[in-house]
């Protein structure tokens, strides 16, 4: 299970890191000439960096998470990645493109400005919220038999097994001698006189 989660990070992680990268790439080339800036696919599609983060921070929630907490973060990144998916599809309208172009060109007086797609980014970006979907799905279905960051440090993990019980109280009859040396202290008195 150690394994797959770690396969799980990597590849979710990659997903919302390739919608991020493409985010700030052009996904469109401006043709003859026009003096306007090709768009990225953040000025095309907002919604793209934002989702990308969100589902970052769903990759760390899903490790600090686990049971039924894990499960709810696994279906917002799978959100964040449908909403990816969506953004990366409006954004590749050809309406969408060219009204972006005029908005930037309207000072010019240009009505149409001549452009073409750029494929590369907008696949990546794809690609990354597929990634991104099917990581929090796999992460609703598989996420409850994965072992939580906190796991270790749960009180009473070692308490079945003899030597666990052993170091148990060892730990507790430590913490009553503290106790009772900051207890010598309170009172005034020299815990390390040997009288």
């Amino acid at each position: 299970m150690h394994r797959e989660l770690w396969v799980w990070v990597a590849a979710t992680a990659l997903g919302c890191l390739a919608v991020l990268v493409a985010a700030g790439q052009g996904w469109a080339t401006v043709l003859q000439g026009a003096e306007v800036e090709a768009p990225t696919g953040g000025d095309l599609a907002p919604a793209l960096t934002p989702v990308a983060l969100a589902g970052l921070a769903g990759v760390v929630a899903v490790l600090a998470t686990k049971g039924l907490g894990r499960r709810l973060v696994g279906a917002l990144l799978a959100l964040c990645g449908a909403g990816a998916a969506a953004a990366t599809w409006t954004a590749l309208s050809g309406d969408h493109v060219a009204t972006w172009l005029r908005e930037q060109n309207v000072l010019r007086g240009a009505a149409e400005v001549p452009w073409e797609a750029a494929p590369l980014w907008p696949v990546v970006a794809a690609a990354g919220a597929v990634l991104m979907v099917a990581g929090g799905v796999v992460a609703i279905v598989r996420g409850g038999r994965w072992a939580g960051m906190s796991a270790r440090y749960d009180r009473g993990a070692g308490a079945g097994s003899a030597a666990g019980t052993g170091a148990g109280s060892e730990a507790k009859a430590q913490v009553s001698d503290d106790r009772a040396l900051w207890d010598a202290l309170d009172r005034g008195d020299d815990p390390t006189d040997s009288r």
